[in-house]
């Protein structure tokens, strides 16, 4: 069941102040650990094995991705044990090309990152865990001129819609998240693609994706173009998804957010609660 928020531990809309400081952040990051990192967290999913306390997910394209509520109290070399069991069911199936393992900073973990690295896992930037109110996001903002939001359905906007973040993440794996969303879509799921477009090119991106008997949607995958940052289409497109997300019923937004979107959700009013980093594993 969704844990409870009282409405005056919510975060400050802009302009407003927060009453509950510390307390607000604590009951928010209880509230994500106990609603998403579930099976809640992995949408779309083949298949879900357990280890211990570890998920151990396999998704469509070859791609394993390793996640828990936490990781029972265990030790250094309780945890060493487990990196190396939960990486060898995974090499134990020739499709899977790559594996993520996601940590949280929060989490008690000793010995962790040593492990994955003798492991042969490759930490990336940590981002920040995001956590808020819809309501503080689903505001007004003026788009500059010639800019328009639309949600995009059909796969040749899906596909430039993933080529432009690619090109502005500096990645490659389009093709992969093409085959999942479409399949996603395929199946009726509530997840919402938008862009933001000029002169007929995708300039902003994002999806939506509420988390179904949770009290949370989350907003991922937002990329903006390095020429049209700083002129609010980023915060217009998490407006329209927020908005979207009190529509689904749903009261709270998470978001991992890097430094070039972490500041824009923390002015409409959400929360840095924790981090996240991933470890990547390839074949």
């Amino acid at each position: 069941m969704p844990v409870p928020v009282p409405e005056n531990e919510l975060p400050a809309r802009p302009g407003h102040s927060t009453v509950v400081g510390v307390t607000d952040s604590d009951r928010l990051l209880a509230a994500y650990d106990s609603q998403l990192r579930t099976d809640a967290e992995t949408p779309g999913a083949v298949s879900v094995s357990k280890l211990g306390p570890l998920r151990l997910v396999t998704f469509a394209g070859g791609r394993g991705f390793i996640t828990y509520q936490d990781l029972d109290g265990a030790g250094a070399d309780a945890i060493g044990r487990m990196v190396a069991e939960a990486l060898a069911h995974f090499q134990a199936d020739p499709e899977i090309t790559k594996v993520e393992w996601k940590t949280r900073g929060h989490d008690h973990a000793p010995g962790l990152h040593e492990a994955l690295l003798a492991h042969g896992f490759t930490p990336d930037e940590p981002e920040s865990i995001m956590v808020g109110d819809a309501r503080a996001l689903a505001v007004d903002v003026a788009l500059p001129d010639g800019v328009t939001l639309r949600r995009v359905t059909e796969e040749p906007d899906i596909r430039a819609m993933l080529a432009m973040q690619d090109e502005v993440f500096g990645s490659s794996h389009g093709e992969e998240m093409l085959d999942e969303l479409l399949r996603r879509l395929d199946r009726g799921e509530e997840m919402e693609l938008w862009v933001a477009e000029a002169n007929g090119a995708i300039v902003s991106a994002g999806r939506i994706d509420p988390v179904p008997g949770t009290d949370f949607a989350g907003i991922w995958g937002g990329a903006t173009r390095p020429e049209w940052r700083g002129r609010g289409i980023y915060r217009a497109l998490t407006a329209e998804r927020a908005r979207s997300a009190l529509r689904m019923g749903k009261k709270f937004i998470n978001s991992d957010s890097t430094e070039f979107s972490r500041p824009i959700l923390e002015r409409s009013g959400l929360v840095k609660v924790s981090t996240t980093t991933p470890y990547n594993w390839a074949r």
